[in-house]
C-alpha cells in the first residue's frame, strides 16, 4: 500500500517541476533584474572582450617575428656532384679514366650588401609600427562603437520613462472620464477619446520596448549576452578635451594612425629600393676527390653582383617607391583635412545640441508640463476635455523631441570624447 501512494506524489513533483521550467522558459527577460552598467565600464568590457583586438595582437606578433628575421644572411647552399665525368667514347661513364674526373662537395654563401640588409630591417620595423597603429585604431573603434551602443540603450530608457509618465497621466484622465460618463455629466465620446489617448501611449510604449531590446542586443555585440541597464551617464554638456587640443592631435585619431604608419613604411620602401643598387657578394668553397691516387683539389670562389644597368632596373624601382610615397603623403593630408573638418563640425553640432537641450529643459518641458497639468486639473474639476488632449499631445511631442535631442547630444559627445587614445586624453 505504501508504494501505491508514493507513485502519485512523485508524478506530482515531476509535473510541478515541468510547470516551473515552462514558466521560466516563457517568462520575458524584462522580468529579471538588469545589470547596471556605466559608460566607462561598458567601454572597458568591450576592449577586454573584442575578438578583433586579439586578432590585432596576433598581427603584431606576426610582424615582430618578421622583423626579427629581416636582414639575416640567407642559408648557405650545399653542393654535391661529379666534375669532368666522360659520358661519350670508349671511356664513357668510367670514373677513373679521366684525370680531371672527381667527386665534389662544396658550400656557397650569399652575402647581400649591408645597405640592403639594413634597409630590410628598417622596412620590417615599420611593419611592426603599422601593426601597432592598426591595433590602437581598433581599440579606439571598439571603445567608440561600444559607447554609442551604450548611449542608444540609455536614450531608449529615457524614452520609456517619459512615455510611462505620460501614460500614467492619461490613465488618470481615462478614469475621471469614465466616472463622469457614469454620472451622466459627460458624453461617451469624451471617454472614448481618453481611452484612445491611453491606447496610443501603449502603442508607443511597445515600440519603445522594442527599441530598448534592440539597443541591448547591439550592446551585447560588444559585451556578450547580458541583460544590461545603462546607469550614471557622464556629463554630456562638458568635454574634457578642447577643440584646439583635438585639432592639434588630429594625427592621433583612429583613421590617421594607420595612414601615418603607412607613410613611414613607404619611406622605408624607398631606402630598400635604393639599396638594390649596392652589389651583393658570395663566397664558395668545394673539395674534389679524384680516383687512382690522383691528388685531390680545392676550389675557392668569390663572386660580386654587377648592377650595370640601373637606369632600366633599380632606378625604375626607386621611382615606383617614390611615387608610392607621394600617394601616401597625399592620402594622409586629405584624411587630415577630412578629420579636422569633422572635428569642427562635431564641435559645432555639440554646442548647438547643448543649447537645444537646455532650452527644452529650462523652458519647453516645464511649460508643456504645466499646461498639461493645469488642463488635467481643470478637466477633473468639471472643465472640458479638449484642452487637456491638445496640451497632452504637445507635451508628448516635446518630451520625445527632448529625448531625441539628448540622444544626439550624447552621441556627438561620444564621437569627440573617444576620438583620441587614452594616453592622449587629459
Amino acid at each position: 500500500m505504501k508504494s501505491r501512494f508514493q507513485r502519485p506524489s512523485r508524478a506530482l513533483a515531476l509535473a510541478r517541476t515541468a510547470c516551473m521550467c515552462a514558466v521560466l522558459t516563457v517568462m520575458p527577460l524584462s522580468t529579471f533584474a538588469a545589470t547596471p552598467l556605466t559608460l566607462q565600464a561598458a567601454t572597458q568590457l568591450a576592449v577586454d572582450r573584442a575578438p578583433m583586438l586579439a586578432a590585432r595582437r596576433a598581427g603584431i606578433a606576426a610582424a615582430q617575428a618578421e622583423s626579427d628575421r629581416a636582414g639575416a644572411l640567407p642559408d648557405p647552399t650545399l653542393a654535391i656532384g661529379i666534375d669532368n665525368w666522360p659520358v661519350t667514347g670508349a671511356d664513357a661513364f668510367k670514373f677513373s679514366a679521366e684525370d680531371m674526373t672527381m667527386k665534389k662537395i662544396g658550400l656557397r654563401q650569399e652575402l647581400p650588401a649591408r645597405a640592403k640588409r639594413q634597409a630590410q630591417r628598417a622596412l620590417a620595423a615599420r611593419g611592426v609600427d603599422e601593426a601597432r597603429a592598426r591595433d590602437l585604431a581598433e581599440h579606439l573603434g571598439v571603445r567608440r562603437a561600444a559607447a554609442e551602443a551604450w548611449v542608444d540603450l540609455w536614450t531608449s530608457q529615457r524614452e520609456l520613462d517619459a512615455l510611462q509618465r505620460l501614460r500614467d497621466q492619461a490613465a488618470l484622465a481615462a478614469r475621471v472620464s469614465k466616472a463622469r460618463v457614469a454620472g451622466g455629466g459627460e458624453p461617451v465620446s469624451d471617454a472614448l477619446a481618453t481611452e484612445a489617448a491611453v491606447l496610443e501611449l501603449d502603442n508607443r510604449l511597445e515600440a519603445a520596448h522594442a527599441t530598448r531590446t534592440a539597443a541591448r542586443a547591439a550592446l551585447a555585440r560588444w559585451l556578450g549576452d547580458m541583460e544590461l541597464e545603462a546607469v550614471d551617464p557622464p556629463d554630456f554638456r562638458s568635454l574634457a578635451i578642447s577643440e584646439a587640443r583635438l585639432l592639434a592631435s588630429v594625427d592621433r585619431v583612429a583613421p590617421l594612425l594607420a595612414v601615418d604608419a603607412q607613410v613611414e613604411t613607404a619611406a622605408a620602401a624607398i631606402d630598400t629600393a635604393q639599396a638594390e643598387k649596392r652589389p651583393d657578394w658570395s663566397v664558395a668553397a668545394s673539395y674534389g676527390q679524384r680516383a687512382n691516387g690522383r691528388s685531390d683539389m680545392l676550389m675557392l670562389e668569390v663572386g660580386i653582383g654587377l648592377p650595370l644597368f640601373p637606369r632600366n632596373r633599380q632606378d625604375r624601382g626607386v621611382a615606383a617607391r617614390e611615387a608610392d610615397y607621394q600617394v601616401a603623403l597625399a592620402t594622409r593630408e586629405d584624411l587630415r583635412r577630412e578629420e579636422s573638418a569633422r572635428i569642427r563640425a562635431d564641435i559645432a553640432r555639440w554646442e548647438g545640441l547643448k543649447r537645444q537641450v537646455a532650452l527644452y529643459e529650462n523652458s519647453v518641458l516645464p511649460l508643456a508640463g504645466d499646461r498639461s497639468t493645469t488642463a488635467l486639473a481643470s478637466y477633473r474639476a468639471g472643465g472640458e476635455l479638449q484642452p487637456w488632449l491638445a496640451s497632452r499631445r504637445d507635451e508628448l511631442d516635446a518630451r520625445l523631441a527632448h529625448v531625441e535631442s539628448l540622444g544626439e547630444l550624447a552621441r556627438t559627445w561620444t564621437a569627440l570624447a573617444f576620438l583620441l587614445p587614452a594616453e592622449d586624453r587629459p
